[in-house]
């Protein structure tokens, strides 16, 4: 990772060792922060179960994960591609993802973090195959993706996956699933869209959304909304993180 002492941390930050989505608006948006939110719980699982020695964060934008993982791997290594709307400083590589990687290696990297990117992949199928190829054997893959999502950084945004796509296309390029897990379920999916459309009230609604979002994430504590996220959350749910392991 180039320029690592200009790193500042954007999406995420650790608070008390934790991973949580940043509450300041410059960095993630009011109504996108619930999501934010479920995916820092999935990395604070992930990256200190799995994370290890050289790791690369392929699509890595502004790599906001680096405040968590920089503590789990000795060597770091950040590809984006020349269209990203963040910045460059810290990249090593500029590879176009729909592209094969043909700087990166193979066998090179312990643990590859594909964060927020592969609804952007116009050939999933091709990408999954090269993170095979530079994934070192034993090496671990940690992804997620959104589900019911709203569009973003259009026009580069493709697909949706199930569950059942992303074990199919993991599986056909050699991988070994370890997890895939639903992030949320409906009350997640209700809570995010209301304050999107709040939020779009003239004059008044960032204070319409901001309230009803306090109000959901107190509800959310209830063990009632909990039983109904993970009730729900195969049949609708908010999004997907997936671990899978070259064998």
């Amino acid at each position: 990772m180039k320029n690592i002492n200009s790193w500042k941390p954007t999406k995420y930050i650790l608070k008390n060792n934790t991973l949580k989505a940043n509450s300041d608006e410059n960095h993630v948006n009011l109504t996108s922060r619930l999501l934010a939110n479920k995916i820092a719980s999935f990395y604070n699982y992930a990256i200190p179960k799995y994370a290890k020695g050289h790791l690369l964060d392929l699509g890595c934008g502004n790599a906001p994960l680096y405040v968590l993982y920089k503590s789990y791997s000795n060597n770091i290594t950040c590809v984006d591609w020349k269209n990203t709307t963040h910045k460059k400083s810290h990249l090593d590589f500029e590879l176009d993802l729909n592209l094969p990687l043909d700087k990166l290696k193979d066998n090179e990297y312990d643990t590859i973090i594909l964060s927020d990117v592969l609804e952007h992949i116009r050939h999933p199928e091709k990408l999954c195959a090269e993170i095979f190829r530079i994934l070192k054997p034993n090496g671990t893959l940690l992804l997620n993706v959104p589900f019911y999502y709203n569009l973003h950084e259009k026009p580069f945004d493709y697909y949706r996956y199930t569950e059942f796509a992303l074990n199919s296309m993991f599986k056909d390029a050699g991988f070994e699933i370890l997890e895939i897990n639903s992030l949320g379920g409906t009350p997640e999916i209700i809570a995010d869209l209301t304050s999107k459309l709040l939020k779009k009230i003239p004059l008044i609604g960032i204070f319409f959304s901001r309230f009803y979002l306090f109000i959901c994430k107190l509800l959310f504590k209830l063990n009632l909304i909990k039983k109904l996220s993970k009730s729900s959350e195969k049949t609708f749910p908010y999004a997907y993180s997936l671990i899978a392991v070259k064998k």
